[in-house]
Formats: C-alpha cells, structure tokens, sequence
C-alpha cells in the first residue's frame, strides 16, 4: 500500500483531499499533517517524519497565502513557500518519494489577454507570487521526482474561501461591489483534489509542471453573480474596477491558464467551472 503524506492537510484543499480520499475507499494510504504536525521548517522534525513514515508520495498543501499581508511579511512569506517546499524537496529526494507540489497562477504578470500554457514566461508582480515561483525553482533544482501543480481561485464547502465570504456578505448587505476587470477561472478544490488522487493512483511518474482549474473564464463580478444566481440570494451586485479598489498586492489582470497538458497526459475531463459551483452549493446546503 502507498503511504502519501499531506502537508497543509488542515487547510481547505487538503481537506478536500481527505475527504475525495474517504469517497474512494484510500483514507488508509494518508497521513493528513496539521501544521505542527508537519511543521515544513523544522528540518530535524521533517527528517524523523519522512524516515519513520517512509512515503512514496508528498503532496504540499503549505502555503502562505495572505497576497495583500505578504507585502509586509515577505520574510515570512519566503521561508514557507520558498525554503518550506525546498525542505520538503530535500527529504524527498533522500527517501525517493515523488513531490506533487501546489502552485499559482499568481508565478504569471497576467498583462496579455491569452490562454497561459507550462511554457508561457513567468514574472510575479506580488511578493506572493514570486515566492510560489521560488519555491517551484527549487524544487526542480532538487529534485527530479516532481509534479507541480499551479491553480487558480480556489474554493469550496470547506474553509475560507471567495464563495462563502460572498454568501456572508450577502446576509449582511444589500448591496455588493465586485471587482469586473480580473479574468480567470475559478477552481472546485474537490475536482483538484480527485485530479491529484487520479495522478497517485495511476503512478505514471510523468513529472514536471502542469495547470489545472476548471474549465472557462469568468470575473470575479462572473464568479460572485453565480454564487448568487444559484444560491438564489437577492443584492445588487455593482461591476467595480480594479483602479477603483487598489489593495496592497497588484493581481495579475488575466490569468486564464491552459489545460491541455494535464488533461492529456493523465486522460482527465476537467469539469466546466459553473457545474463544479452548483455541486459545491448543493453540498454547502447539506451541512449548512
């Protein structure tokens, strides 16, 4: 039986894959870390766990992910995406493990309105960004045995995420702005989820960098006015632009990425990001 360990296994993508892993029958094979229990900074910890645990798969779900708080914090934010996946990377490589990694679509400038494939050229415009970008340099420095997987505007039943912080400001306004000039395609972390498992369990060892989110393009004016529209919640959702709403992060303005090569390589059907919200509301609903 595989062992799989699961840094970030607390967060909301890393339940996600605890919970795709209970629907096929593979809990058994994962060990799910919480951030002490993992901590990806402390080399001697990470060095016990790995030689104890002895796994054939890493998935990296550790990340420093406040874009706009990053700015302040690029110390802080450099030593998790950067020397934490580089550590995890260095551990791999001793024990053998493959490392499938979680990236961005923020390693892109987004200033050209184009499909983003593997090879389009990166350069950050966020301290967020380009400690994502760094963190996948060292690993593939290090480490041959590597699946990075960059994706976009995640977001589901569990956790913080866009769509709930929308459905709550819902009940708590009547009226919305939503930023209309940031293109890109938001992402079900339970279809990413079931996406890493199908990569495990097929075993292909077909590494390097690949993209995934769902299929499509939408705003995040699109992505709120859905959430709405399917949640069947009535507000005025005003088109904001971005220069209206300046943050401390710049955000890549079209960061639509291009799925053929996963969806090639391991024969995946990526589901289109409007079907992937209504499954997602359905199962917020159950538990609500």
């Amino acid at each position: 039986m595989k062992r799989i360990l699961v840094f970030g296994g607390k967060g909301q993508l890393g339940q996600c894959l605890a919970k795709v892993a209970q629907e096929r029958n593979m809990i058994e094979m994962f060990l799910f870390l919480s951030q002490e229990e993992g901590d990806i900074l402390d080399e001697i910890s990470l060095s016990l766990l790995f030689h104890r645990e002895n796994p054939e798969y890493v998935i990296n779900c550790a990340a420093y992910t406040a874009v706009d708080q990053a700015e302040n914090e690029r110390d802080l934010c450099e030593l998790i995406n950067k020397t934490g996946s580089i550590n995890l990377a260095k551990y791999c490589q001793e024990i053998k493990a493959t490392l499938i990694h979680i990236s961005t679509d923020f390693v892109f400038e987004g200033n050209i309105p184009h499909l983003l494939n593997e090879e389009s050229p990166t350069n950050p415009i966020n301290v967020y960004g380009r400690t994502k970008l760094d963190g996948e340099l060292g690993i593939a420095r290090l480490l041959n045995e590597h699946i990075i997987i960059r994706t976009s505007w995640l977001y589901s039943e569990i956790g913080n995420n866009f769509m709930k912080t929308m459905k709550r400001l819902a009940s708590e306004r009547t009226e919305l702005g939503v930023i209309v000039d940031q293109a890109g395609t938001p992402t079900y972390a339970i279809d990413l989820a079931n996406t890493i498992i199908d990569i495990v369990k097929l075993n292909h060892h077909k590494y390097g960098v690949y993209h995934y989110s769902n299929e499509g393009v939408a705003s995040w004016y699109d992505f709120a006015k859905a959430i709405f529209d399917i949640s069947q919640i009535k507000i005025k959702l005003n088109p904001i632009y971005t220069s209206a709403y300046p943050t401390k992060a710049k955000r890549p303005m079209y960061s639509v990425m291009d799925k053929t090569k996963i969806k090639s390589t391991f024969e995946l059907q990526i589901p289109y990001w409007r079907d992937s919200l209504v499954k997602c509301i359905e199962e917020l609903n159950k538990i609500s």
